[in-house]
């Protein structure tokens, strides 16, 4: 077999099953490390500790939490350096070479990055329209986006952040389809039943919960302090909830329970709420402005108005 190596004479092949012989007799001579009363068969790759049995093994590795894999990349004396180390190091310089070949065929990992690449993106996305931009190379959202257009299928496949607030969690989804639907995709992180067991129970207030949830997400090319939300519809497909809106690198979607929804306000509902306000002086807020954080608002009208109220009320004393 190619990458064997073999022993050159008989004396070498003679003292390597001499040396086999010799370890299997001090294995013998040991008792079990796990229930201490029976003679040692195994010994763990992982830490040379030994074994009598199958259950023994388990409860080793329970106890210690040792994993059973042997250090490829441990340090070996030159003194202790046989013919099976160097067998060894070969078949691990190897199983990297291989994992190395198997990221330079992988699509995502070695996808092109350049100005052409994403000016395709752009185009395919005004096509569906929407309205994709990217940051400039350095920032974090572009050195992690994945998202990519596959021409095969005629869709895109997105790098997705889900953000959890009221678990303080947050999960990426990677290769997700444009036409899966909203509720699709949450359903891999609180379903009752078909999430997986480690996230549902980071999620246990959204999987327990029998309060309304919704989905939000920024609305792009605001102020800071001026935010606000498009509330997306679960049971409409990705593509669908994107249409018309800017996204930046990725969207990123935040799952929202019923008793902090007041916390996004949405685009149109923020307008009409301030359309229908009154000042303190009984003066209406034009629905056609929205007043910013810090802004300085020229209130000529409402001056003028007090002023009048003040020269009837001179005029016409009681």
């Amino acid at each position: 077999m190619e990458g064997l190596i073999l022993p050159k004479s008989e004396s070498g092949l003679d003292s390597t099953v001499e040396t086999h012989r010799t370890m299997k007799r001090k294995m013998a001579l040991s008792n079990c490390e796990a229930c201490g009363c029976r003679e040692a068969k195994y010994r763990c790759p992982g830490c040379t500790k030994h074994s009598c049995s199958l259950p023994c093994v388990k409860r080793h590795k329970s106890e210690s939490g040792c994993s059973g894999v042997r250090d490829k990349a441990a340090f070996v004396p030159v003194g202790k350096f046989d013919e099976m180390n160097l067998l060894s190091d070969y078949r691990f310089l190897e199983d990297t070479g291989r994992l190395a070949d198997g990221a330079n065929r992988d699509a995502l990992i070695h996808k092109p990055i350049s100005n052409k690449f994403l000016r395709f993106l752009k185009s395919r996305a005004r096509k569906f329209d929407l309205e994709l931009k990217f940051l400039p190379i350095g920032f974090t959202k572009r050195k992690e986006n994945t998202t990519f257009f596959n021409k095969r299928d005629n869709k895109f496949f997105w790098h997705l952040k889900l953000i959890f607030p009221q678990s303080h969690t947050e999960y990426v989804a990677r290769r997700v389809p444009d036409d899966r639907t909203l509720d699709e995709i949450l359903n891999l992180y609180i379903h009752p039943t078909e999430s997986d067991p480690t996230i549902r129970q980071k999620l246990k207030v959204y999987v327990l919960s029998s309060c309304t949830q919704k989905i939000f997400m920024k609305v792009e090319n605001r102020k800071s302090n001026s935010l606000r939300y498009y509330e997306l519809d679960s049971k409409k497909s990705l593509l669908e909830n994107l249409k018309n809106k800017t996204v930046i690198e990725y969207p990123v979607l935040h799952i929202v329970l019923e008793d902090h929804f007041h916390q996004y306000v949405g685009l149109g509902q923020a307008e009409t709420k301030e359309g229908n306000e009154e000042s303190s002086a009984g003066i209406p807020v034009k629905e056609s402005e929205e007043q910013e954080e810090g802004e300085i608002q020229d209130d000529t009208d409402g001056v003028k108005a007090i002023g009048q109220q003040y020269v009837i009320q001179t005029l016409n004393p009681e």
